[in-house]
């Protein structure tokens, strides 16, 4: 029955399959004709944005020669003020009309994957594409490829939100759109398809990986038809000179490694400064950071805007090691001020931008003392860049085979890979999170074990507890010992002092050395003597993956729960089987429920699904008692019987839905929340004062 519910809620809602019976498609050939509109609407966004950047810079660093010379050759003035007027406008911009599109857009479209099953607010497109194109066009020390993430993700999930299309499939949708604007991006259809299943969606599997690659191909062919088959750098050919040489590869990849952990440090630094100890108008921070841009610009024009005239001179060798080393950490200081001042942009320019500067630095070396076993330094810049994107977002196969996309060179594969895979692992080491996932760690989303983790921690110990248990108390004989722990269930018991004060635990492993003494030791040994004071308390409040590392810590089966008022009082025990069963059927209440709730949620949706006999999905309006109250503190499974799966709150300019909500969530006037459980017990939940 329960298999059947979910086959049936995974497929479109009610408009969505009337349109499929009408055109004989099955929902794989509609995702797909879908993935195919994604893909040239990003194609077409990618093309657009490029052309908004180009006439912005135009306009802002006017000048005959490159957008680089015209920088360098503009009055101090302009140096100084163009940065800081487009801080005035991208402020207001980001501030009043869409706040996602601050950063750099790949951890909000990650956020909204996790939490919101895909839906991104269509406006949110728009508004990237102004503020990011104002920013990068005005000298901001950003990439264009994060917004064109962003906007592709946004459109992926417009048009499927514009098709009802349930949660599960309107997640590949959204990563159909961000590999669509990478694949246009850096005309790399394989890497951008990677991207979306390697760090968006972390699925390869074949049903969401192949609407992502039409989508991709499609966006490169857009792309190719408007502005030709072109490379985003002119790449002279790569040759590995001798074998020996893969050694200072390996090096290289692990310089990439410190550098990826300094720029990803520097950059949430700077996030940290604005946000929380810079007391100023948040839509005038942006200027701030123009500001400081635009007085670097004075000594080092390089670093503003995207950087790819300065890289193109680094492959090509044009570059002094000791500059080329100066600018690796003005870039650092550049990018993380203007990302962290409010800008909008990408980060993987800048990653790019410092690879080749990293390059060029450490191939100048190698090549000056060891010239007839290493390559010029420009082939060093070129690995080095993959080594740069690699380190600072974590997904490796994702820059190796960009960069292999951008040469179509055999030759450079095996250097890539070693000093990709070495920059990962050192990155890795020295910080957990990689440059997105840090940003949804610092907003409380912990993305590290997927689902299996966020339902741990949503899980409470006071859910989950036994008030029954075979305690021994301290001064129980060694014969009540043995008794109490045969006639016992649990592999552990706990050992109390008579005012239900935990001494100690004694489990079947205490005694068993004991067990052929048990006459003559009977009247010698008492249970507080056996104890072993090696555990830790729980509290009710804690959540259970707490629970589970305290258990794991101290190689315990079960734990003590404590009153949360005297801590000294034991309550009940948490089993770790306890723990796994609740889990488990967490597990499979939000797979039965997460597409029913999804397809309520949607305007047209039906406010009343019944999906059993005798069991139904409502939305309705909270009762009073309820307003001012977390869902953690209301306890409506316990209390009333049912089920709280999401939440829509409404505010005059827009309705946010919070599928599977937060149980800190504080319910608020206004709010419409959608309950599931036996109808009766919903019918009661209705008439609560």
């Amino acid at each position: 029955m329960a298999e059947s519910i979910r086959s049936l809620y995974t497929l479109p809602t009610r408009r969505t399959k009337q349109l499929l019976e009408k055109a004989k498609l099955t929902e794989n050939s509609f995702l797909i004709i879908l993935a195919i509109v994604i893909g040239i609407l990003g194609g077409f966004a990618a093309v657009g944005i490029r052309a908004l950047i180009k006439e912005i810079s135009a306009a802002s660093f006017v000048g005959d020669g490159t957008l680089l010379e015209n920088i360098i050759n503009a009055p101090w003035y302009l140096k100084l003020g163009i940065p800081v007027a487009g801080g005035l406008l991208v402020g207001p911009i980001i501030h009043f009309f869409a706040k996602e599109a601050k950063g750099h857009g790949v951890p909000e479209v990650m956020q909204s994957i996790i939490l919101k099953g895909g839906m991104i607010r269509p406006r949110v497109a728009f508004i990237k594409a102004i503020a990011s194109a104002i920013t990068i066009g005005t000298g901001g020390s950003v990439g264009r490829e994060g917004p064109i993430i962003q906007i592709g993700a946004s459109l992926g999930s417009t048009v499927g939100q514009l098709f009802k299309i349930p949660g599960k499939r309107l997640k590949t949708l959204v990563g159909c759109g961000a590999a669509a604007g990478i694949a246009a991006a850096f005309n790399a259809p394989i890497a951008g398809a990677l991207f979306a299943a390697e760090i968006l969606l972390m699925d390869f599997t074949v049903a969401s990986f192949s609407p992502i690659v039409i989508s991709s191909v499609m966006a490169t062919v857009v792309s190719h038809s408007i502005e030709g088959n072109f490379a985003a750098f002119q790449v002279p050919s790569y040759e590995l000179v001798s074998p020996y040489e893969l050694g200072f590869y390996f090096l290289l990849g692990g310089l990439a490694g410190l550098t990826s952990f300094g720029f990803i440090k520097a950059l949430y630094f700077s996030e940290d400064f604005f946000e929380n100890k810079f007391n100023f108008p948040e839509y005038l921070k942006p200027a701030i950071g123009g500001l400081a841009i635009g007085g670097t610009a004075f000594i080092f024009p390089q670093v503003l805007g995207i950087g790819y005239e300065s890289i193109g001179n680094a492959l090509h060798g044009d570059l002094i090691w000791y500059v080329a080393l100066i600018l690796i950490f003005v870039k650092i200081i550049a990018t993380s001020l203007t990302l962290g001042s409010g800008g909008s942009g990408g980060i993987f320019a800048p990653s790019l931008f410092m690879g080749a500067m990293l390059g060029v630095f450490f191939g100048s070396f190698a090549h000056q003392y060891f010239p007839e076993i290493t390559a010029s330094p420009g082939a060093y810049a070129l690995v080095a860049m993959g080594g740069l994107v690699a380190g600072t977002t974590r997904a490796p196969i994702t820059a190796i085979i960009i960069v292999f996309e951008l040469t179509n060179d055999y030759n450079i594969i095996l250097p890539l890979m070693i000093v990709c895979i070495m920059s990962t692992l050192i990155s890795s080491k020295l910080s957990r999170e990689s440059i997105y996932t840090l940003k949804l760690i610092l907003r409380g989303i912990n993305i590290r074990g997927g689902q299996e983790l966020n339902v741990m921690e949503s899980l409470m110990v006071k859910d989950v507890y036994t008030t029954k248990y075979d305690p021994i108390f301290a001064n129980d004989n060694f014969n009540q010992v043995v008794n109490r722990i045969i006639r016992g269930k649990g592999p552990e018991f706990p050992v109390l002092e008579q005012r239900a004060e935990v001494l100690g635990f004694i489990s079947i492993h205490d005694i068993k050395d004991y067990l052929f003494e048990k006459d003559s030791l009977q009247d010698l040994l008492i249970a507080a003597d056996l104890s072993s004071n090696n555990f830790e308390n729980l509290l009710p409040s804690d959540n259970c993956h707490v629970a589970l590392d305290k258990m794991s810590r101290h190689d315990m089966e079960g734990l003590p729960v404590v009153d949360e008022k005297n801590p000294k009082k034991m309550i009940g025990m948490i089993w770790r089987k306890d723990i796994l069963d609740e889990y488990q059927k967490e597990i499979e209440r939000r797979e039965l429920t997460y597409n029913l709730a999804d397809g309520i949620n949607q305007a047209d949706a039906e406010k009343n699904v019944q999906f059993m006999q005798g069991y139904s999905i409502t939305e309705i309006q909270p009762p009073k008692i309820f307003i001012g109250k977390s869902i953690k503190d209301l306890r409506v499974r316990s209390k009333y019987g049912v089920d709280v799966l999401s939440i829509k709150s409404h505010t005059k300019k827009s309705s946010e839905v919070n599928l599977i909500p937060n149980p800190n969530y504080v319910i608020k006037e206004g709010d419409t929340i959608v309950v599931a459980g036996e109808i009766r017990n919903i019918n009661i939940l209705k008439n609560v004062g």
